[in-house]
């Protein structure tokens, strides 16, 4: 369906220069379906500009003419954060050609990127570089830097690095109106008023389109270790944690996960082994790094401590690179193991390190009396707080009818991390799925104050319109 007249499509084909939409219906196809495949829409056309005046020009057009705009990076994300509405009244805007590394300091430890760059692309530039961009997800080999920042991504190092928004010095970015705000400054000491990046990072394009960023580079770890361990229970889990950090071990990564992961895993993915010969209900997966070559040092005796008071049943230290990556795919290929296991109902969570255990129980109990022989599929990131506690449908059981548990579940599993503390998004974002949960769980203050934001910045409400929150006049 094409909802917009001639005349604004020819604007915006033109804008868009050559090469730069798409109007075919089939080739449309990809950007209008969720990664998920939960949300399906419809644009009057697509558009992938490849240079930063091309997005403010279409822009611009979109704002004289009231036309809404769904801005797209790899398309990854799992709340239908980038996916237009049903109608062909929107166009996506695509950031797809704005792939350019324009430029790395590595004195200053940076590296100014554009929005389309691939995510590993970036990693691969700063190594050549001598230099670590630490942010580290398992679609980091399709999802683009913009959406990383648009959606404030967390991933495998944030208990070292922190989160998306805390890898970013500077952003370039187009205003809701077209104009072209030019923040890509490489400072980590400017106090010249408010820090405006701060309110696109994580906004998910409603406030304006990141083109482009300047972030930061770290110095290339000299030695890495990744350690497999067998866990008692999640609470050993926590201890083990607190005994590396302790002891000064360069804790990089700490990913829990349970058995349940492991048995999707070995039975989905080609060549995937069990790394001990018995099975165990609780694994983490360890990375410790370092600028010295001692990364190994301390790290026999943490473990040992650990097992002599039967937190760590067992340990698995990786011997050569090859053997870390094959641990490493355990842990990242959990969620193509559940799409290919059928029916999964997802929470994306966060909760004080200290209340991990009784999350992961509360909810897991609950689950279990709600749904018999349901598949508790719980792992993430331990360091920060941060479980995916996600269940896959009984072998038995209909996909459509154990999905359907979502709609009383899903609040429910939500309701027990906030009363310890924590969020229901930790780092997926808020799209269209959380929408009502964002407006259920958020204060009238804060829901006040994000809808005064979004109507001062967007009035027109064309930017990403539909997604987190709408604004007030």
């Amino acid at each position: 369906m094409n909802a917009l007249p001639p005349d604004i499509i020819d604007k915006l084909k033109a804008a868009a220069g050559e090469g730069g939409w798409i109007e075919d219906a089939e080739d449309k196809a990809p950007y209008l379906t969720d990664e998920r495949d939960l949300f399906h829409g419809d644009a009057a056309l697509v558009l992938r500009p490849d240079n930063t005046q091309s997005v403010a020009d279409i822009v611009a057009i979109c704002a004289g003419t009231n036309v809404g705009l769904v801005p797209q990076g790899g398309n990854t994300g799992y709340c239908g954060g980038s996916i237009p509405g049903p109608d062909g009244a929107q166009i996506v805007l695509s950031l797809s050609r704005l792939n350019r590394i324009r430029a790395i300091d590595p004195a200053n430890n940076t590296m100014t990127v554009e929005a389309g760059c691939v995510l590993a692309d970036i990693q691969a530039a700063a190594e050549d570089a001598e230099r670590l961009f630490p942010l580290s997800l398992g679609a980091e080999g399709s999802c683009q830097i913009g959406g990383n920042l648009a959606t404030n991504a967390g991933g495998m190092q944030v208990l070292r690095y922190g989160n998306a928004r805390d890898l970013v010095l500077g952003l370039e970015v187009v205003m809701p109106d077209g104009r072209v705000l030019d923040g890509l400054r490489g400072l980590r000491k400017d106090n010249a008023g408010y820090d405006l990046k701060q309110l696109f990072l994580g906004s998910e394009g409603t406030l304006g389109i990141i083109t482009a960023a300047v972030l930061k580079l770290f110095p290339r770890p000299r030695e890495t270790v990744t350690v497999f361990t067998a866990l008692a229970d999640v609470r050993a889990a926590v201890s083990t944690l607190a005994r590396l950090r302790g002891n000064g071990q360069g804790v990089t990564a700490f990913e829990i996960l349970n058995r349940g992961c492991l048995d999707l895993v070995m039975e989905h993915i080609d060549g995937a082994r069990d790394s001990f010969a018995d099975p165990f209900e609780w694994y983490a997966l360890i990375e410790i790094s370092t600028n010295r070559e001692d990364a190994n040092e301390g790290l026999e005796e943490v473990l040992g401590d650990a097992m002599e008071a039967g937190e760590v049943l067992d340990a698995v230290i990786a011997a050569s690179g090859s053997q870390a990556k094959d641990l490493w795919r355990l842990r990242e290929t959990i969620p193509e193991a559940q799409k290919r296991a059928g029916g999964c109902i997802k929470h994306d969570i966060s909760v004080p390190i200290s209340q991990v255990a009784d999350f992961i129980d509360q909810a897991t109990a609950h689950s279990k009396a709600d749904i018999d022989d349901v598949r508790v599929i719980a792992f993430g990131h331990m360091g920060d707080g941060n479980i995916h506690f996600n269940l896959t449908q009984p072998v038995d059981e209909n996909a459509d009818t154990f999905i359907a548990h979502a709609e009383t579940l899903c609040p429910a599993i939500h309701d027990i991390a906030v009363a310890l503390g924590g969020s229901f998004s930790a780092e997926h974002g808020i799209g269209v799925l959380k929408k009502p949960e964002l407006e259920r769980y958020k204060s009238a203050v804060e829901l006040d104050l994000m809808a005064l934001v979004k109507g001062a910045m967007d009035p027109q409400n064309i930017m990403n319109p539909g997604k987190i929150v709408t604004g007030k006049p």
